[in-house]
């Protein structure tokens, strides 16, 4: 195959190696740079289709004679070699933007601040148990490059970061699915959180008439935000607190779905997932299931038997009593007050690592009101402990997944919840979330 032309990815990871991947299949020249290591995993990848590669450095010549740059989302955009490519007017993109153009499939697209792995999940669940060919792809799971260098889809529902966002420009969602927003990420927008904000929004950048915008109705960012921005695609809201015309929104203990004047009820009851949060994803989901003419009883089906993602408010075991939650994945304030609001036992506390400019004030009430006893489990938790000292005297420290089980058993009586929900993320005392949620459960295990 004649070469399409010269492609450099930085970053080895998943994200980076589905690109090359997907690029070197397509006819490209194609090498990855990785200024740290590479995982056994992704090296053998590059190996076994001899794509070029380096580690613990960036080769700037070779970098810098691209056609262009797909870079992965952990990298941003002021590193030197980044600034250096733009100097040069080479295109860096991101890895979704690159796929996006090699695929005929309609593109269900999922982001916000928090829930869309589990929005993401429960689409394509009603997608699969409908029969569709469709793939789960993006920020869970398979990167989109690699899932699509095997093959094509018919649908693919991704789930998308705010900085896989950022570097896509011709890229178009056939459906669009803001969650919420709300501060995260702070370090990597300047403190601005204007900038967070307008990442999400290009969710629904390039969107036509014939597509469709989902978004929540009752996050009031969202809401101002659409005040200064016009899309052509179809707008269909959802909310819990205001009765709506078309999308979402709850009547009588129900949820009523209405899209293109047609409608249909789900008992609040009958969710697999409960709590607030959780309906705002079921929202979402019956919605995006309606547009592709899903029968309704398969989607109030799916929506019942669904089953949450791994390290999201997963009950991991009741020990004498005490249920043990792992909620790893709320990496934020937001998500964790999710968690918080969703309970409805007396909660010993798991919390900490590594804080990224938190606001401790907007869990106050919620901790007073519900949180017996506090167990922070990080490196540096002063902040917490200064922010909670009034509202929970039992606040103790450990430094070890093992040992806040041990120590949140030891506090907890029977009809206890302990919930590990740390508001931070875990790279002080962890791999990621999920080596962080694997230890918890283990330790819970050995109890």
């Amino acid at each position: 195959m004649k070469s399409a032309g010269r492609i450099v990815v930085l970053g080895g990871g998943e994200s980076g190696a589905g690109a090359a991947l997907l690029a070197k299949k397509l006819g490209y020249i194609v090498f990855v740079s990785d200024a740290g290591k590479i995982a056994d995993k992704y090296r053998n990848v590059l190996i076994n289709n001899n794509i070029g590669w380096e580690e613990s450095r960036h080769s700037r010549n070779i970098i810098l004679d691209a056609d262009e740059i797909i870079k992965s989302p952990g990298i941003p955009d002021n590193v030197e070699i980044i600034r250096m490519a733009k100097d040069n007017n080479i295109p860096v993109i991101s890895e979704i933007e690159f796929a996006g153009r090699f695929t005929k499939a309609k593109k269900i697209c999922v982001t916000g601040s928090n829930g869309k792995t589990t929005t993401a999940n429960m689409v394509y669940h009603i997608l699969k148990k409908a029969g569709l060919d469709v793939c789960l792809a993006g920020n869970v799971g398979e990167s989109f490059a690699f899932k699509l260098a095997q093959r094509d889809y018919e649908y693919f529902v991704l789930e998308i970061s705010s900085f896989q966002l950022d570097n896509m420009y011709e890229f178009k969602s056939d459906v669009a699915i803001l969650l919420n927003i709300t501060p995260d990420h702070m370090d990597r927008y300047d403190n601005d959180f204007e900038k967070y904000c307008n990442s999400k929004f290009r969710i629904i950048q390039n969107q036509k008439a014939g597509d469709y915008f989902i978004y929540n109705a009752d996050d009031p960012v969202i809401i101002e935000k659409l005040d200064t921005i016009k899309t052509g695609a179809k707008c269909l809201p959802f909310s819990q607190k205001v009765f709506l015309e078309e999308g979402a929104c709850i009547d009588n203990n129900k949820i009523k779905f209405k899209i293109n004047n047609k409608e249909f009820y789900m008992n609040l009851a009958d969710l697999s997932l409960k709590g607030k949060h959780n309906t705002y994803n079921s929202m979402a989901s019956g919605i995006t299931a309606r547009l592709f003419d899903i029968r309704k009883v398969i989607i109030k089906e799916s929506l019942s038997d669904f089953r949450n993602v791994e390290h999201r408010l997963e009950t991991v075991s009741v020990v004498r009593g005490i249920e043990f939650i792992n909620d790893s994945k709320a990496t934020n304030i937001n998500s964790t007050w999710f968690a918080l609001e969703s309970m409805t036992k007396p909660i010993v506390w798991i919390v900490g690592g590594i804080d990224k400019g938190n606001d401790y004030s907007e869990l106050k009430e919620l901790v007073k009101q519900k949180v017996k006893a506090i167990i922070c489990l990080g490196e540096d938790n002063s902040r917490i402990i200064d922010a909670f000292r009034d509202e929970v005297s039992d606040i103790v420290e450990t430094v070890s997944a093992k040992d806040a089980v041990k120590t949140a058993y030891s506090i907890g009586k029977p009809g206890d919840v302990v919930l590990l929900s740390p508001a931070c993320a875990s790279f002080d005392l962890f791999e990621n979330f999920e080596d962080r949620g694997n230890k918890f459960k283990q330790a819970v295990y050995d109890l």
